[in-house]
């Protein structure tokens, strides 16, 4: 069965994209820790981050590098810390959660943001890549 983050790769899920090329996809969290908070993730459905090849892995982390340097210069933050838990979706992903304190990364405190501004800041972001 094909995980969420598959379903919104082929399109069948929408999501507020932020950047893509062939084989990753970075898109705002619907549930953010805070604002900007983004999730980076392969094409290809793997479940476990050390479970990727060499290649895909270094790749990963090089496009959630772009992602996150573009996310700082959009997002009013102290810097953008990086996570990957890998609980919740067994579908690699590697949140980038712009910070102001330690609490922004807790996955406790939740913002809430209305469709508009998801588009804004999804727009922001690729505008900054």
């Amino acid at each position: 069965m094909s995980s969420i983050f598959t379903k919104i790769i082929n399109g069948e899920i929408p999501c507020y994209k932020v950047a893509e090329t062939d084989n990753f996809l970075a898109f705002l969290d619907v549930n953010p820790n805070a604002k900007g908070h983004t999730l980076c993730i392969p094409k290809v459905e793997v479940d476990k981050l050390f479970e990727l090849d060499e290649d895909l892995y270094n790749g990963l982390m090089s496009f959630s590098r772009k992602v996150a340097m573009a996310i700082e210069k959009t997002i009013d933050c102290k810097r953008v810390g990086v996570s990957v838990i890998g609980l919740e979706v067994p579908h690699v992903h590697v949140h980038l959660i712009p910070l102001n304190s330690m609490e922004d990364v807790r996955f406790i405190n939740k913002v809430s943001l209305t469709i508009e501004e998801f588009q804004t800041i999804a727009k922001n972001i690729q505008d900054n890549l």
